[in-house]
């Protein structure tokens, strides 16, 4: 009986929604796996990752999330695990497109940086929520810094610019809602300009600075760094209303369009379902994001508002991040869609985050 009230507890409109916006990132995969023989493998992966995130969620739900409330080991320990992580693929991952973030579990791969992003968003709302009266102390932003530099670092000797500029915006957010005075968001920026220059010279692959130098014009260099963002402007101009129709859309069908599964599933979506089917693919976003944020507004402790604000912050500046190269107006940086872009490890680990947050709305 208890099981079956918790069970009715759960936000099922949340939890629906990021299904439903899966399942659109699903229909749009198995057509491109149509003319396509090797996504058929893609296509399954992806259904098997659903399932999981899906069982995870429901299962993550009834565990406690007052454990890394109460707990700072737990925190800490997790924070440490994913920086060993980090570090090892540096000499044990696996190089693709030309950076060192999977690791091969057989015809698998794992993306750990994706994991990371709910331990990090663990500690900070661990850390701020026991210090949210002194967010007046500067230390405060500092030491928070010093816990982001680490997987920083890591993530962008990968390298792994979309994950990093992630990590940085889940940072902000959560120190942002914590309270910070107007001075110090000012100093952070004059950080963020100098962090900038110094991952430019030192951490960024030529490869990447193209992408961000040409995404101003990328028809300064419409066959090598603009190409991507050239076929992705195309493949959403394409789309107009209503789409070219599923399976009917040129530029992804044809093979024009560079990563239409991951990078540019944004673009593949509009091209075959048109400015109506964004409409809807943000709708759904909104409502995932909106209960997130209320459910952290009617949250009985600081951890878990902060904890809520993470995981809205995450989706949210993913989204800005891939929707923004896909329109070709921000740099191309290899990063998924949030639930609808292929990829299992960022599927699942944005099921476990929402299975935490469920946990939060049984429990408040």
């Amino acid at each position: 009986m208890v099981f079956l009230y918790n069970l009715r507890k759960i936000d099922w409109l949340l939890g629906l929604a990021a299904i439903f916006l899966s399942l659109f990132g699903l229909i749009e995969l198995f057509a491109i796996s149509q003319n396509d023989p090797t996504m058929s493998f893609v296509f399954l992966k992806q259904v098997i990752a659903l399932v999981l995130g899906v069982v995870f969620m429901i299962a993550v739900a009834f565990f406690d999330y007052r454990f890394f409330k109460t707990n700072s080991y737990a925190a800490i320990i997790f924070y440490v695990i994913s920086l060993v992580v980090l570090a090892l693929l540096l000499i044990l991952g696996s190089d693709i497109r030309g950076a060192s973030s999977w690791i091969k579990i057989g015809p698998f791969s794992l993306e750990p940086v994706e994991f990371v992003k709910i331990a990090i968003i663990i500690l900070f709302a661990k850390y701020f929520s026991k210090r949210h009266i002194e967010m007046y102390r500067f230390s405060h932003m500092i030491i928070s810094g010093v816990y982001l530099f680490f997987p920083l670092l890591f993530v962008l000797l990968q390298p792994d610019l979309g994950s990093a500029l992630v990590l940085v915006g889940i940072w902000f957010f959560i120190v942002l809602v914590s309270g910070i005075p107007k001075k110090h968001i000012f100093i952070l920026f004059l950080i963020f300009v100098v962090v900038s220059f110094v991952a430019w010279g030192s951490f960024l692959k030529e490869y990447q600075k193209d992408r961000i130098l040409t995404f101003l014009n990328p028809y300064s260099d419409p066959k090598g760094a603009g190409y991507n963002v050239i076929q992705s402007m195309i493949a959403v101009g394409d789309g107009g209303l209503f789409g070219r129709g599923l399976g009917y859309g040129s530029q992804v069908q044809f093979g024009f369009l560079p990563e239409a599964h991951t990078d540019f599933m944004f673009a593949s979506v509009a091209e075959e379902f048109g400015f109506f089917g964004v409409l809807v693919v943000f709708a759904l976003l909104f409502i995932i994001v909106f209960r997130i944020i209320k459910i952290a507004v009617n949250s009985d402790n600081n951890f878990a508002k902060l904890f809520c604000i993470g995981v809205a912050s995450w989706i949210f500046v993913q989204v800005v991040i891939n929707a923004g190269m896909n329109l070709g107006i921000m740099p191309v940086t290899g990063i998924t869609f949030p639930f609808l872009s292929y990829g299992g490890s960022s599927l699942l680990s944005l099921f476990l985050a929402l299975g935490l947050v469920q946990s939060i709305k049984l429990r408040s």
